[in-house]
């Protein structure tokens, strides 16, 4: 459960950042069109979960490398502080751009999900981090299946719960954008944790 836990975290945590798929959600909520959302979440949620499995699998081919294995947490940790520096600049901007949507639903899901760019490395880096601290091992099948679950439940969650936050508070909305650059500061402080925990 530990796994299911923490892929779930991270999940809802690394969803938060303003990209084309919580902006298109985003865009539902305030149209209420929330069967769509539904719809549009579901989609989003189960193209994590190949996105996932294929990260957890270059991972450990990475790992395995016997140069690799001897720094693996050096390395984790440093990919954490880079993407959580990423994700805190780069949430500066995104916001201003808002996502069209015409009739949006599943299919729509499945596809603005399939072309997001940062899932793989996102998964391979955030996996690798948990593997070094002991966190997570995935050696097995069922834990391999939870941390999964975890990360599809997770990324859903996030995204029907743009929309009824949409939904509720519409043009108020803008004011909270500082909750986008919350998952950078996350990963940097995980980043840190790391390395702190390797020099002392």
């Amino acid at each position: 459960m530990i796994a299911f836990c923490l892929a779930f975290l991270l999940s809802f945590v690394g969803s938060i950042p303003p990209g084309t798929l919580n902006l298109t959600i985003l865009d539902l909520g305030l149209k209420n069109r929330m069967e769509s959302a539904w719809r549009f979440a579901i989609a989003a949620g189960l193209v994590e979960y190949p996105y996932a499995w294929a990260a957890i699998y270059f991972e450990k081919q990475i790992s395995a490398s016997p140069g690799v294995q001897d720094n693996m947490a050096w390395i984790a940790s440093t990919v954490m502080v880079i993407l959580g520096i990423w994700n805190v600049r780069s949430s500066r901007t995104v916001l201003e751009k808002r996502s069209e949507v015409s009739k949006s639903g599943f299919r729509k899901g499945i596809f603005l999900s399939i072309l997001n760019p940062l899932a793989l490395p996102y998964w391979l880096g955030v996996t690798a981090y948990l593997r070094s601290q002991g966190w997570v091992l995935l050696e097995n099948v069922l834990e391999l299946h939870l941390y999964l679950a975890g990360i599809s439940l997770g990324a859903f969650a996030l995204l029907i719960g743009v929309a009824y936050l949409a939904r509720l508070i519409q043009s108020q909305f803008s004011q909270i954008a500082f909750l986008s650059k919350f998952p950078g500061f996350t990963l940097l402080f995980l980043g840190l944790y790391g390395w702190i925990r390797l020099i002392f």
